[in-house]
């Protein structure tokens, strides 16, 4: 391909600051309000609830430590199953383990890349005692978080929503972060809105916001001195931290439209390939599009071997794969990501229950070989095998983006 590398890398998706961020950030040191309590705070927690439709929102030091209390106050102890879903980053999954809880993982489904709802339902058939679900939506698209819910009501079992990457998507006509009776935002530097770290519980109990600002304040009693009666956490939002999200919320919105504007123009690129996109349901469904990804059609993949650590591929005209795309992009200067490797498939998780919706197994082992057998009743390790992640900063010129689909239409043309 006769075409030059980037001079400026094209990220993944990195942060875009407007002005506002830096000015409430001044006020918090004008005012030397630069500890885990201040203005900046009290109204990131109100602008949250108000966009999303929440009571209560409690600001934390990250999204992970949302999902580590909505975990504690599901009720969680040692020896509890959590069916969570497969095809997530790791932060979904690991505050089970915290809590010493073990993950079920609940394969996915095609329509949305999320947790598959039929077999969600068969987990609860084999494990009915289960307290709890973690549900993520995965690039910014919403889960069938109606059926889901339907389905942790009629087994008494708690929805914990990660809505880390789909703030400001909405779910027939409701925003995510609200389906769960906890729920969880991140804000770190790649999200669609940035505190550059953080992240947010949300909840309509008024006790459970209170419980998790006591846990996440080192569990103090009200008293003169120092005193606990049980353990905490320092996982406070700072209000400096706060400030750079107060000042993002302004433009949510606009970040939305853009990441909308940046998915519709690689479809349209890409027609003639034989690719998809990241799918949603258009008639229940609006994604924040955080980020746009491609899915390889079996038959034009060409021969690919990943290990735990690496990867190989052949060189085949008319075929492509994820190893091949990513390392072209590489060399352009782009960034582009696996699609999430799936929990079943992780070694840490090695001997977890899986869940599809047609079988369950209990893995053998975390080599990618032993779970790709019949990708077609393994839905996360077939989108793991055929599916990339696609540059989606929303700074990247249309000049840019341009270039990018010709590089992807060139690993096809070999």
């Amino acid at each position: 391909m006769d075409i030059q590398p980037f001079q400026e890398r094209v990220w993944l998706a990195s942060p875009t600051m407007h002005g506002e961020e830096q000015s409430y950030v001044k006020e918090a040191f004008d005012t030397n309000w630069v500890s885990t309590a201040g203005k900046n705070i009290e109204q990131l927690e109100k602008a949250v609830c108000e966009q999303v439709g929440c009571h209560y929102a409690v600001a934390l030091a990250s999204g992970t430590a949302a999902l580590h209390l909505a975990v504690k106050l599901a009720g969680i102890i040692p020896g509890d199953k959590v069916f969570c879903s497969d095809l997530t980053f790791a932060a979904t999954v690991n505050p089970v383990i915290y809590e010493k809880g073990e993950p079920v993982f609940i394969d996915s489904e095609r329509d949305t890349w999320n947790m598959n709802p039929l077999a969600l339902k068969q987990a609860f058939e084999r494990y009915p005692e289960t307290k709890a679900v973690i549900v993520a939506n995965l690039y910014g698209t919403p889960a069938k978080l109606k059926e889901i819910r339907t389905i942790c009501d009629e087994n008494h079992a708690v929805l914990i929503e990660d809505a880390a990457e789909s703030l400001g998507a909405v779910y027939h006509k409701q925003q995510t972060g609200t389906f769960g009776t906890y729920n969880a935002i991140s804000f770190n530097g790649n999200k669609i809105v940035t505190c550059s770290g953080g992240g947010m519980l949300l909840t309509n109990e008024d006790t459970a916001a209170e419980q998790v600002r006591k846990w996440s304040t080192q569990s103090r009693e009200a008293a003169p001195w120092y005193q606990h009666k049980e353990t905490g956490y320092n996982y406070r939002m700072s209000n400096i931290v706060a400030g750079i999200g107060r000042g993002q919320m302004l433009h949510l919105e606009e970040h939305v439209k853009r990441k909308r504007e940046i998915y519709f123009r690689y479809k349209e690129g890409f027609a003639g390939l034989p690719i998809t996109m990241n799918p949603y349901i258009e008639e229940e469904m609006q994604p924040n599009f955080w980020l746009s990804c491609m899915l390889i059609e079996k038959s034009a993949m060409c021969k690919q071997v990943r290990s735990d650590t690496e990867a190989l591929y052949v060189n085949e005209s008319g075929k492509s794969c994820p190893t091949q795309i990513l390392e072209t992009l590489a060399k352009y200067n782009a960034e582009g990501r696996p699609i999430w490797k799936p929990m079943h498939l992780q070694p840490t998780y090695h001997g977890n229950i899986f869940v599809t919706e047609k079988t369950e197994k209990k893995m053998a082992g975390s080599r990618e070989n032993d779970c790709i057998s019949n990708l077609d009743s393994d839905v996360g390790a077939d989108l793991f095998a055929r599916g990339l992640c696609l540059p989606s900063d929303i700074k990247m010129t249309r000049e840019q983006q341009d270039k990018i689909i010709q590089i992807v239409w060139g690993c096809f043309e070999g």
